[in-house]
């Protein structure tokens, strides 16, 4: 069953800081820098492949909007909003970790978490992708959900949200589910570890697909999901 979560629901700074410490790791195993997720001055990552490396699913037109502009801009805010900040010389995940669930850090949190956010999901996604996972994924897999296709369906459900935000795979302690996440938040604030995401932000697909968000999430799934990088972040 899909399950929606919020930054309410929120863990002491360790436990937050626990839960990151795979995936950002993975970051830098699997393409991005370290430094873009650590030291004072945050850095637009680059993307793991050429911006039309996902056309006819996403095109490159989206992914200049999506990157160029989008995560770009994140990037600079977050800069702009920590500068001459006790935060200034924090991580990512740090900065996330001190500012989750706080009003008055809102600003920052959304910066910072849509940062974390888009630099996963582009390894989420791949040339040539979809298909079936790696076996041990696999079978993780079907003892959580049954199958393949009731744990895609699952995710395809975690799409149908209202306004914006991100779909999940992630590991909950010993079993794997999907949970749907609002805006900005993000699994790791809830304990979990994110193996894949899918973004439901109008601005992942509006341009190729108009208001056909299910069209966009099937292809995705079908066609450029990297299930090798869930399987990387659930070995992790």
């Amino acid at each position: 069953m899909t399950e929606y979560t919020t930054s309410s629901q929120v863990l002491t700074r360790r436990d937050f800081l626990s839960a990151s410490a795979g995936a950002a790791i993975l970051f830098a195993v699997n393409g991005f820098p370290a430094g873009a997720l650590a030291g004072e001055i945050h850095s637009l990552p680059p993307l793991p492949y050429e911006d039309n490396a996902l056309e006819p699913v996403i095109s490159a037109n989206t992914m200049g909007f999506h990157y160029g502009k989008h995560h770009k801009a994140y990037v600079d805010n977050l800069n702009k909003l920590v500068a001459g900040t006790e935060l200034a010389d924090l991580s990512l995940e740090k900065i996330i970790a001190a500012t989750v669930g706080q009003p008055d850090k809102a600003a920052i949190f959304n910066n910072a978490a849509q940062v974390w956010n888009h630099t996963f999901y582009w390894q989420c996604l791949k040339p040539g992708g979809g298909g079936e996972p790696p076996a041990a994924l696999k079978q993780r897999i079907e003892a959580s959900f049954g199958s393949v296709d009731a744990c895609r369906k699952e995710l395809a459900a975690a799409t149908t949200q209202f306004g914006s935000g991100w779909a999940w795979l992630v590991q909950d302690g010993d079993k794997l589910k999907t949970v749907k996440t609002g805006n900005a938040d993000l699994p790791l604030s809830m304990d979990m570890k994110p193996l894949l995401t899918i973004d439901v932000w109008e601005h992942a697909y509006y341009l190729d697909y108009q208001n056909r968000r299910a069209d966009y999430v099937n292809a995705v799934l079908d066609k450029l999901i990297n299930w090798d990088f869930a399987a990387a972040n659930l070995g992790a």
